[in-house]
């Protein structure tokens, strides 16, 4: 009978039941995540409860879907079924957050594979001085670009950091404003918008999307864009729209946003664009 009876069953058939390891199981006994029903208190020998198996599964789903063991634990704790949402989405949050830094990196090895940026900058580090060269504008327009994403996808902010979130994509849309060409003006404005539409805030996340739009069309018109800075564009508007509460607007941001990725060549570069879409709310 694979060591079991009418209310017990044995590790391993606990374990072909609920798909976690005889080690993994062991471990969550240690952990007291997952306790056995009974233990022999000479052999050490584990039996399971049948009312714990759909406990078993559960546990397991969750670490399929890489959540840590001490969130399964508060999950399993809550009688709430708010509260187990909560901590799900939770987690989703941190693994959209983790989804979007990656497609950026890859975005990024892709401008760089191609050519379109350096490998090595020709600065050397230097101390700022009020007056600027291009060059150095465009250094730091980058860099505060990139110190702002690491903000954005950061789940919990403080308060400083909500406020330095802030100041740095401004800080950055500056430094392009005096070294960049229009499309380096309405990435942007695309950056602070979306600030804003983390933070909730409709109405400066609505305008700087439109003024991203314009210098993206304006980039269109001198040749300077690349072939996702219009898709950008409407997903900006689209996001901006959809913090607004205008499920309407955003609808129609998002399908020329979505009509605008067939134009994207790269595929890095449209899984960005389309990573972005997928997490617009509403």
């Amino acid at each position: 009978m694979d060591g079991m009876d009418d209310d017990f069953l044995s590790i391993g058939r606990f374990s072909r039941l609920t798909g976690i390891s005889i080690g993994a199981l062991r471990h969550y006994d240690e952990l007291d995540l997952l306790r056995p029903a009974e233990v022999d208190r000479f052999t050490g020998y584990r039996r399971y409860g049948r009312g714990q198996v759909d406990i078993g599964r559960a546990i397991a789903r969750l670490r399929d879907l890489e959540v840590p063991l001490d969130e399964i634990r508060e999950v399993l704790a809550a009688d709430d079924p708010v509260l187990q949402r909560r901590r799900v989405a939770d987690h989703r949050a941190r693994i959209e957050a983790r989804i979007n830094r990656l497609q950026r990196v890859l975005h990024v090895l892709g401008q760089l594979s191609a050519g379109r940026e350096p490998i090595v900058s020709d600065h050397q580090p230097t101390t700022v001085t009020p007056e600027l060269d291009a060059a150095a504008h465009r250094r730091l327009g980058v860099e505060l670009f990139n110190y702002v994403w690491t903000l954005i996808e950061k789940a919990d902010r403080s308060a400083v950091e909500i406020d330095t979130m802030i100041h740095a994509a401004h800080a950055s849309r500056h430094h392009w404003s005096l070294a960049g060409t229009n499309a380096n003006l309405g990435r942007g404005e695309w950056q602070v918008a979306r600030v804003y539409s983390v933070l909730g805030r409709a109405e400066p996340a609505r305008w700087h999307a439109a003024r991203c739009l314009a210098y993206t069309e304006a980039a269109i018109a001198a040749s300077e864009a690349d072939d996702w800075d219009l898709a950008a564009a409407y997903e900006g508007l689209a996001r901006a729209e959809a913090v607004a509460g205008d499920a309407a607007a955003a609808e129609r941001w998002r399908a020329l946003a979505t009509d605008a990725l067939a134009s994207i060549t790269d595929p890095a570069d449209r899984e960005v664009i389309a990573g972005d879409l997928a997490t617009i709310p509403g």
